[in-house]
């Protein structure tokens, strides 16, 4: 009788060990077939993603007749490399990236400057309507951009005639400070910086407080060094805007013989059109292409930053 009890104990140790064997294979394969159909569903997002830009650098590499042809190529037969000279010397780049890039910076400084106040101020100081007034900020965030876009235009319209019947000769528009003025607030960057102040320990404030430190120089050397990551995307998203503005550039900008104002986005929008109103794709997407390589290099190298301090800014409310 013991014996058949050994043997019974026995064959079900043998039964769940091979159970178990059969368990980990199966999470085995179960493991393998869920990489396998991720990185499948992945590498198609990726493809989709990237077509785009493939198909971009390859059009830019064609001739017009080449770019025209009814049976597309997935490769230029004549690789034309001088199209990207072209492109640098017909849509005057140099001067579009200088443009671009004077009221990028310039924006991007002030509207720093304006986004830190302002965050310090809703997130420390005490004053009365203080939760009101920021609600009435952030309700903004529900009216159209489109709307500011129009309210911003009529109001230099009006300073443009104001400035005629004063007889003063010059307008506001066609001006950097048209390009610049209109969006230094971004009511979006002070919520996200304000967010990020609210996460340092009120113990801090008071200790420096304690102290004698002013709130000037407390937010510059404790309450800035902290949220340096957010600070850094809200700067590297700040100069992507800028850099990627097209309406209000193309509303208020025009070419003249003195100057040329234009930014990299409608500077491109019909340079390459010929006399007889063709325009030469192969050139603009050179052009294209030449405009969207320090863009994505910020992005490549700083989009930890941008993770970061967006994860960061979105832990307390």
């Amino acid at each position: 009788m013991s014996e058949i009890n050994t043997n019974n104990k026995s064959s079900l140790v043998v039964q769940e060990e091979l159970n178990v064997k059969e368990a980990k294979k199966a999470a085995k394969v179960g493991k393998i077939v869920s990489t396998i159909v991720t990185y499948t569903f992945l590498i198609l997002l990726a493809l989709i993603v990237l077509f785009p830009f493939y198909w971009m650098i390859n059009s830019s590499l064609k001739s017009i007749e080449e770019y025209k042809a009814a049976v597309p190529t997935f490769w230029p037969k004549d690789v034309r490399f001088e199209n990207y000279i072209n492109a640098y010397s017909v849509a005057n780049l140099g001067t579009l990236f200088l443009n671009t890039v004077i009221v990028g910076v310039v924006s991007t400084i002030l509207s720093l400057i304006i986004t830190i106040i302002s965050a310090f101020a809703f997130a420390r100081l005490e004053f009365k309507g203080r939760d009101l007034l920021f609600g009435a900020l952030m309700a903004t965030m529900m009216i159209p951009g489109e709307m500011f876009t129009v309210s911003n235009y009529v109001t230099v319209f009006k300073i443009d005639k104001l400035l005629a019947q004063m007889g003063i000769n010059a307008t506001f528009s066609n001006t950097y400070a048209v390009l610049i003025i209109p969006f230094l607030v971004s009511v979006f960057y002070i919520y996200l910086l304000r967010q990020n102040f609210k996460q340092i320990p009120n113990e801090l404030y008071l200790a420096a407080k304690v102290d004698g430190t002013t709130d000037f120089g407390y937010l510059c050397k404790v309450m800035v060094p902290l949220s340096l990551p957010t600070l850094i995307s809200i700067t590297i998203l700040k100069m992507m805007g800028a850099w990627n503005s097209y309406i209000w550039p193309r509303l208020v900008t025009k070419v003249t013989k003195e100057k040329n104002l234009q930014l990299i986005t409608n500077g491109l929008r019909n340079a390459f059109k010929d006399l007889s109103g063709d325009t030469d794709y192969p050139v603009q997407m050179a052009a294209i292409a030449l405009v969207s390589i320090p863009l994505f290099l910020v992005f490549l190298f700083f989009r930890k930053y941008i993770m970061k301090g967006v994860s960061r800014s979105g832990i307390k409310g």
